[in-house]
């Protein structure tokens, strides 16, 4: 093999190696992502992650626990079977 075969041998194996770390990192990534759903009533006041109604902000503006309007991120499918002394959560916003 002479010097040329050796350089494109190498930088053969560099750009498949490269590659496959890409792929790897976007599968990870893209892939394996969990699914969440926004599950409104269940979070207590101050912990929401949004939509607390008017006058707030987002993120941590509930005034008060199980608030309706607020939701939390939670596992996709699971939602509506997380229990509250105001009842179950729900996948729309709720009068309490």
């Amino acid at each position: 093999m002479n010097r040329t075969q050796v350089s494109i041998a190498g930088l053969t194996a560099v750009a498949l190696f490269a590659g496959a770390g890409i792929a790897s990192a976007q599968s990870r990534t893209q892939g394996d992502a969990p699914r969440v759903e926004k599950c409104y009533g269940i979070s207590l006041a101050g912990k929401n992650d949004c939509a607390a109604g008017p006058g707030t902000t987002c993120a941590g503006t509930s005034v008060r626990d199980y608030q309706g309007n607020a939701w939390k991120n939670v596992a996709a499918g699971t939602c509506t079977t997380i229990r509250t002394p105001k009842g179950n959560g729900s996948l729309t916003p709720v009068t309490r």
